[in-house]
């Protein structure tokens, strides 16, 4: 499900979608995205300028996507390796958004967790959901992890059915930085059974 494409950047083949690993010409976007109001709002970490995003696009995740990649098929529960891919439409090519998976340090062990974000003018088309449930096959295939975390404010009722869709079991709220949010788990095995 994973290949390198032509230029070399991994991807994730979905439906109408696919995800693939960030490269500078995302820089943009991806700042655009991430200042978005509706965006904003619920990710206020990706907030960037432009120059930041190439830095951190550059020195952190083009070397740690590539860090994940080389070492992905042994990556189990325990690995910190970080994995941040581009949504783009399939038929334009366009980036519309981006799904990732690390390690949520507020959660108890095993903590890595899926998220995303999906560009106001391309919500409620199912492009999220799409999207995750590529990133879970590819982790749950393709890796020796067990266990996936979500977790969303508790009044972001379009992330909290993302969630709900992708199969992930309701655990109860946490505080995370004095704010509540719903957490969610989901089980190799889990997975497995649902998609037979």
């Amino acid at each position: 499900m994973g290949d390198q494409t032509s230029t070399h950047l991994f991807r994730i083949d979905g439906e109408d979608i696919y995800l693939q690993e960030f490269s500078i010409q995302d820089a943009n976007r991806i700042c655009k995205i991430s200042n978005e109001p509706e965006i904003a709002e619920f990710l206020p970490d990706w907030k960037t300028t432009k120059s930041q995003r190439i830095n951190w696009i550059t020195n952190y995740e083009i070397p740690g996507n590539k860090a994940f990649l080389d070492v992905a098929a042994n990556l189990s529960d325990k690995d910190h390796h970080i994995l941040k891919l581009g949504i783009f439409i399939k038929q334009t090519g366009e980036f519309i958004g981006w799904c990732c998976t690390g390690i949520k340090d507020e959660l108890p062990f095993p903590n890595r967790e899926i998220m995303y974000a999906i560009s106001s003018s391309y919500q409620k088309k199912g492009y999220a959901t799409k999207a995750s449930k590529a990133l879970i096959h590819y982790l749950f295939t393709h890796t020796k992890m067990e266990t996936l975390n979500a977790v969303a404010l508790i009044n972001n009722n379009a992330s909290n059915s993302v969630i709900q869709k992708c199969c992930f079991t309701y655990q109860g709220e946490r505080m995370i930085d004095n704010k509540r949010y719903y957490h969610y788990m989901l089980s190799k095995s889990e997975w497995d059974k649902k998609h037979k």
